[in-house]
């Protein structure tokens, strides 16, 4: 069984500013689990604090074949127990992602976490040019996990590709 936690932050480009990212900062934290979960050879819990929702956590939880990844932007593929974890390329305009990104290879009982964060618009059409932002905090485990599992202990492999989304540098990158 593989579990994935995607826990987003969702915010208007009128919220860019400090007050603002008072109001969201730290509501891209892993939660517990749902119990029970359902059966399913992937487990999603997919969990989103929208800015027009006043942040309030919404969650849904989804089970099937390794094909349900895909709803998350994400490639699962085997090789004998162990897992690896790509970022598909997605709709996001900044940063521009055209091709898979390999994140990690995970071993039975391990957990990995992507972090991430996206200037996407709201239209696909280019005379639209209404943004928002997301921030993402993605927890895979090969493995069945505890219902803390994601708010305790170190994960085993970290991938963070947080940019600056107002231009710039890089906030930071650290992939191990």
């Amino acid at each position: 069984m593989i579990v994935i936690q995607r826990v987003r932050v969702r915010w208007s480009a009128s919220s860019r500013g400090a007050p603002q990212a008072n109001a969201r900062r730290g509501l891209n934290r892993p939660i517990e689990l749902p119990a029970p979960r359902p059966p399913g050879d992937v487990v999603v819990h997919d969990v989103l604090a929208d800015e027009a929702d006043n942040y309030s956590l919404r969650s849904d939880v989804l089970a099937g074949g390794v094909s349900i990844a895909r709803s998350l932007g994400l490639w699962l593929a085997f090789d004998g127990s162990a897992v690896t974890v790509e970022r598909l390329p997605g709709r996001a305009a900044f940063p521009r992602a055209g091709v898979s990104t390999r994140l990690f290879t995970l071993a039975d009982g391990q957990v990995g976490r992507y972090e991430a964060n996206f200037r996407l618009r709201f239209t696909d059409c280019a005379c639209d040019p209404s943004w928002y932002y997301e921030d993402w905090v993605v927890h895979v485990s090969n493995g069945d996990a505890a219902r803390d599992r994601f708010l305790r202990g170190e994960p085993d492999r970290v991938v963070d590709h947080r940019v600056h989304l107002y231009g710039g540098r890089s906030v930071r990158r650290r992939d191990h």
